[in-house]
């Protein structure tokens, strides 16, 4: 650890002494509480209302009227006026849960929900032993921690101590979880593997993080035996759900062993120890991100960093021990692994999915979770499945439709209460997709269309957000509050960081911007990670000297205090005529396209126009040549055929339109192509975010290099 780039503890006021953070004498912190506390209600209303703030013409250089975020009153050591906190929290960064102030790591957050909740189903699998589907069988918490005991103890029986790094190189299920928790109760640091990061990558981290111990499945076992001689540093590997019988013995000479999970379990039953607890400051985990170039970076993050982020993340959304959720996203993310921690901390019931997101929807029939946090691509989807469905089923529930959505949408924009009778009429069948019974649905990894948020808000109803975060963050940077009928934003700070916009010239983006201070984002606050795993270079490119993370996302505050992400500092390109082009922003809109399951949109410097590469809905391609009486040999022969072409073109012609793309935003060249974008063949990250390698890549008849451009 000494090759980590050592930095100072942040206080709960977010502020580090010395010139770290900004300074301040005793008159300007008097001046900053006066200031703050002129704009208050009233003493005895509750200090996470966000609707606690009033205008006050007399402080309007130091509080800008806000609804759900504060501007500071005190001026930075050198900048401006422009750091923006949570409204919820203006007086001091949260660091704790408010109502548990003693939880300072992961090991306190599971041991208090044991105590509350050990009864409560917690883990469930649907998948029996002998590898058949069922229904879901539980795990409660009580035998959750047992587990997790017998498991850290099996790791110290095998010489694993404190301190050292543990790999876990598998997708979700109930033993993440739990060796996950084992490395808590035990100050070990968890590392997750992405199973889909391919031999060299995984090679890389194992020796990076000089790994000391594996957990992985049969089918990550052999990639693992193939690269033995090039990993010294493991000493043992642990197969999940793998049979003693076929578990291979290495020779001695190797130094290192392989047990079943099973086998690990019941040598730590016979070996109990006490808990080795960690302290808030000490590793919890390293989380390499994949990156879009070069090897992959360890991400530092502490016990007090995750707690920080959940703390906060609780002033604005709670769970009940009531709720059932559904884990699909890789736990190998921070966005999976962050709801993991809040879950936890309210006794939530965590379903597993199957391991195939091709049975996704059953799973989702089977357990009927409340809770469900997705990604923008799959909302898209079923954007664009459900409005499909509607044009098909013939124009009276086509206008029956149309009703209910218009009718319901004005009443939520009014601020009103729908009627329930287009619930029964129309929605509660689109409602029966997930389940029947989500109150909570959540967005994160990248920009979502306010269209589709606006869709999810009326056809799902309940607490429906958008949140922006990122790993060195511990995830949450900022999300929607309740009650904003706003879309197209990603909300309000998290109470427990501060956020800035600083001017970027080079793209005319600057924090003195009017209507909208535009600039790219700078977070600063406990949630910070420490830096970058042995890797002081790159850790001071993202981390200035007075703490704050500089993101590389251009940002906007919108009205009411409301950050909106609208450009990428890097992940753009411009055109031959001198225009900026951001990708992300023209593939969000082609996704509702009804023929495109995924695009991914290019364009270079030498020429003027954009092209496209749309990887096609099938089932929508075969309806359209059926209706157009197109016969065809293969999907590839329709694919190539230039009607086909011009059909999609055409679609996505009419969606740019409506968006409202400016002229040279609109893809002029589309190629057509049946296979996906997954993680599988390398073209999706494992955040589910597009990812082209320098290729030669044919687009209608003519060939452009694609390259890398988006984490």
């Amino acid at each position: 650890m000494s090759s980590l780039k050592s930095k100072r503890a942040i206080p709960e006021n977010g502020n580090q002494k010395g010139k770290e953070f900004t300074s301040m004498d005793s008159t300007t912190a008097q001046r900053r509480l006066n200031t703050i506390h002129a704009h208050l209600v009233s003493a005895v209303e509750s200090a996470f209302s966000h609707s606690h703030l009033r205008s006050s013409p007399t402080a309007a250089e130091f509080l800008s009227e806000q609804n759900y975020s504060v501007v500071l009153p005190e001026k930075l050591q050198t900048g401006k006026w422009n750091v923006y906190r949570s409204a919820r929290s203006p007086l001091k960064l949260v660091s704790r849960f408010p109502d548990h102030p003693d939880i300072g790591t992961l090991h306190d957050n599971f041991l208090l929900t044991v105590d509350f909740f050990g009864d409560n189903n917690y883990l469930g699998t649907r998948i029996r032993v002998d590898g058949t589907v069922g229904e879901y069988k539980w795990m409660t918490y009580r035998e959750a921690a047992t587990a997790r005991t017998a498991i850290g103890c099996g790791l110290i029986h095998h010489g694993i101590l404190k301190g050292s790094c543990i790999g876990l190189y598998f997708i979700n299920r109930p033993e993440w979880i739990i060796a996950d928790h084992a490395c808590s109760a035990y100050s070990l640091i968890s590392v997750p593997l992405y199973d889909t990061l391919g031999p060299d990558a995984v090679k890389y981290i194992i020796n990076h993080a000089e790994l000391k111990a594996v957990f992985c499945v049969p089918q990550t076992l052999n990639p693992l035996l193939s690269i033995l001689s090039e990993i010294p540093s493991v000493r043992l590997i642990v197969v999940v759900g793998g049979m003693e019988n076929e578990v291979p013995s290495l020779p001695s000479s190797t130094g290192i062993q392989i047990v079943t999970y099973s086998r690990l379990l019941n040598q730590g039953r016979s070996y109990l120890q006490p808990f080795c607890q960690p302290k808030p400051d000490d590793i919890a985990t390293i989380c390499y991100t994949s990156g879009t170039t070069g090897t992959p970076k360890g991400v530092v993050l502490t016990h007090g960093n995750l707690i920080a982020n959940a703390a906060g993340f609780s002033l604005t959304v709670k769970f009940n021990p009531t709720d059932v959720y559904i884990s699909y996203l890789p736990l190998a993310h921070i966005f999976e692994r962050f709801n993991q921690i809040n879950l936890a901390h309210y006794g939530v019931a965590v379903g597993f999915y199957q391991g195939d997101n091709m049975r996704l929807m059953d799973d989702l029939a089977s357990l009927r979770p409340t809770l469900f946090c997705s990604v923008p691509r799959l909302y898209n989807r079923i954007y664009a499945g459900i409005l499909n469905a509607v044009k098909e089923s013939g124009t009276l529930k086509e206008r029956l439709f149309n009703a209910a959505y218009n009718s319901k949408k004005q009443a939520i924009m009014n601020g009103k209460s729908p009627s329930p009778i287009w619930d029964r009429l129309v929605f509660n069948k689109i409602k029966a997709r997930l389940g029947g019974r989500v109150r909570f649905m959540a967005s994160g990894a990248s920009p979502l269309s306010p269209d589709v948020m606006d869709f999810l808000k009326i056809c799902f109803g309940g607490h429906i957000i958008e949140g922006y975060g990122m790993t060195e963050t511990s995830c949450v940077i900022s999300c929607m509050d309740e009650g904003d009928i706003l879309s197209g934003h990603v909300g309000s700070p998290n109470p427990a960081c501060e956020i800035k916009l600083v001017d970027v010239p080079e793209m005319n983006y600057t924090s003195d911007d009017q209507p909208y201070p535009r600039g790219e984002i700078c977070v600063r606050g406990p949630i910070v990670f420490q830096g970058y795993y042995k890797d002081e270079m790159q850790t001071r490119e993202v981390l200035d000297e007075d703490g704050w993370l500089h993101t590389g996302d251009i940002g906007l505050w919108h009205t009411g205090g409301r950050l909106k992400i609208i450009d990428r500092k890097k992940n753009i390109f411009k055109l031959a005529q001198g225009e900026y082009i951001a990708p992300e922003k023209i593939e969000n809109v082609y996704a509702k396209c009804k023929f495109i399951a995924q695009c991914f949109i290019y364009g270079d410097s030498l020429n003027s126009s954009l092209v496209a590469i749309v990887s096609v809905d099938q089932d929508a391609l075969k309806a359209w040549a059926s209706s157009q009486g197109i016969k065809y040999k293969d999907l590839e022969q329709l694919c190539n055929d230039p009607r086909a072409r011009a059909a999609v073109q055409a679609e996505m012609d009419a969606v740019g339109r409506d968006a409202q793309l400016r002229g040279f935003e609109f893809a002029k060249s589309v190629t057509l192509v049946l296979e996906p974008f997954t993680m599988e063949n390398g073209l999706l990250t494992p955040t589910f975010k597009v990812i082209f390698r320098l290729r030669r890549v044919g687009v209608n008849g003519s060939s452009v290099n694609v390259i890398t451009y988006l984490n």
